[in-house]
């Protein structure tokens, strides 16, 4: 097993080229300004969204189903941990550290040619919104880790009582293929969107 983490910043870029190319056309009362230096990024901010009219920012952190280019996946993996040299780390969704307002997830990426991504679809995710619906649900931080630690040797799909297994979400460990072994909240999109806590950016081809 290999890290994609290098390959995978590089396809970023590549992306996000295309990315400042929805924004612009569709989010027309505001403007998008993206971000470079480390510490931001680091905080979970890849992008700012400034309203026009009230100069209101929203931080933006991007996330891309690279792994499945040329593919149209119904779900997305919100990242609940990974190993780092054997050691656990926290992942993205749970971390109070970071700034993040939305996650604006990149699925549907198709390519003409290896690194030249001509469509995807954007799904614009309400930070606060999920978290708040998955406290309701009890699916929080904790009782995830608990499933986590009751099923340290598990690979692949983990139904959760809190969820829905074929309509909202389950668990899925990458134990044997990710040389990180990420764990990950695997949600439905289109419940996100049936309860408000994500909306479609609608898209075309360039």
């Amino acid at each position: 097993m290999k890290s994609s983490f290098t390959s995978d910043l590089e396809k970023e870029k590549q992306l996000s080229q295309l990315l400042d190319v929805y924004y612009k056309r569709q989010l027309i009362h505001y403007t998008a300004t993206r971000v470079h230096d480390r510490r931001s990024q680091r905080a979970g901010v890849d992008i700012v969204f400034t309203h026009k009219h009230t100069n209101e920012d929203f931080y933006i952190d991007e996330k891309a189903q690279l792994d499945y280019v040329n593919e149209d996946l119904p779900t997305f993996a919100f990242e609940i941990g990974y190993y780092k040299n054997t050691r656990y780390k926290q992942g993205w969704l749970f971390d109070s550290n970071k700034k993040t307002d939305f996650y604006a997830l990149a699925t549907g990426i198709y390519e003409d040619e290896p690194g030249i991504f001509t469509s995807c679809r954007i799904t614009l995710v309400n930070r606060n919104k999920l978290c708040s619906f998955l406290k309701q649900r009890k699916s929080t931080k904790l009782v995830l880790d608990d499933y986590r630690v009751a099923h340290k040797n598990t690979h692949g799909k983990l139904k959760l009582a809190e969820l829905n297994f074929r309509t909202e979400g389950y668990l899925y460990f990458s134990k044997t293929n990710k040389a990180e072994k990420p764990i990950n909240l695997i949600l439905r999109l289109e419940f996100l969107i049936d309860q408000n806590i994500a909306k479609p950016l609608v898209y075309k081809s360039v």
